[in-house]
């Protein structure tokens, strides 16, 4: 039973966490249609009878889980210990309070799993080394987004003083809502200047928000090549065995023993 839940090595294994991966997507797809007024209308029975069905084959695997490994704590605290026990809940939660089967949304984030069938080791590769990279440019970025947030300060007190409330910048906290809104170049539209010098200041800060684009994306963009040429040939690995005893997955490739705990990974 470990070895069908938790490990994907398996053809079992595999066959389980793929039907596993469907019903979630149905889950959604079911909650989302139940959120179209006309549709709930006329399949509501429908939907409802599904929603159920999942929710009953999930918490039946919840308690799968929990009875197959030694240790069941390692895993009702685990990540996706909570993940699975979050999405659970909601439509048993639905007799007490009205709406709460509509978290079962929550139910996307078990979709991670499909990392650990389809093994994408480059693309594990690549989202490890690009997580390094937003880490280690972390402190640049703030101090950019700092400086950010000061122009920002700084401009909109200026349009504020330009512009005044006839134009809309009723008071400073608006004018500066309305620079971010220009330097980020989303313009929603909902403010604009009307005088010669306000128009020529909101010119200058929309050009300066295609280069506030691209600072952030040169300092991680560095720090990924940095660490790509560090690691050129970092092998990752990608065993998807659990330990039944402690829960401990990301063993090293052909692994026999757990990291952690030393248990056997296989019975044989």
């Amino acid at each position: 039973m470990h070895e069908i839940i938790y490990e994907a090595d398996t053809p079992h294994g595999k066959l389980f966490d793929v039907i596993l991966l469907v019903l979630i997507l149905a889950s959604i797809v079911l909650v989302m249609l139940e959120s179209v007024e006309n549709l709930d209308a006329k399949y509501h029975d429908i939907f409802y009878a599904g929603e159920w069905i999942i929710t009953i084959f999930f918490t039946l695997e919840y308690f799968a889980r929990i009875i197959s490994v030694n240790k069941p704590s390692k895993y009702i605290f685990s990540f996706y210990g909570i993940i699975d026990f979050l999405s659970t809940i909601p439509l048993y939660l639905s007799f007490f309070i009205i709406g709460s089967n509509a978290l079962l949304t929550v139910r996307a984030l078990r979709l991670l799993r499909i990392f650990r069938i389809l093994k994408v080791t480059r693309y594990i590769g690549e989202s490890n080394k690009l997580t390094k990279a937003l880490k280690d440019s972390k402190t640049k970025i703030s101090v950019f987004l700092f400086a950010v947030l000061i122009i920002s300060i700084i401009s909109g007190t200026i349009m504020y003083l330009v512009e005044g409330e006839e134009s809309g910048f009723r008071n400073i906290p608006v004018s500066i809502y309305w620079c971010i809104v220009t330097l980020t170049t989303v313009g929603y539209g909902d403010i604009a200047p009307i005088t010669p010098f306000g128009q020529f200041l909101a010119s200058i800060i929309m050009i300066m928000g295609y280069g506030i684009i691209a600072v952030p994306t040169g300092i991680v963009s560095a720090e990924y090549t940095k660490g790509a040429l560090e690691n050129p040939n970092k092998h990752i690995h990608t065993n998807t065995q659990s330990c039944s005893n402690c829960n401990q997955d990301k063993h090293d490739d052909n692994a026999t023993f757990c990291k952690n705990c030393g248990y056997a990974l296989h019975d044989d």
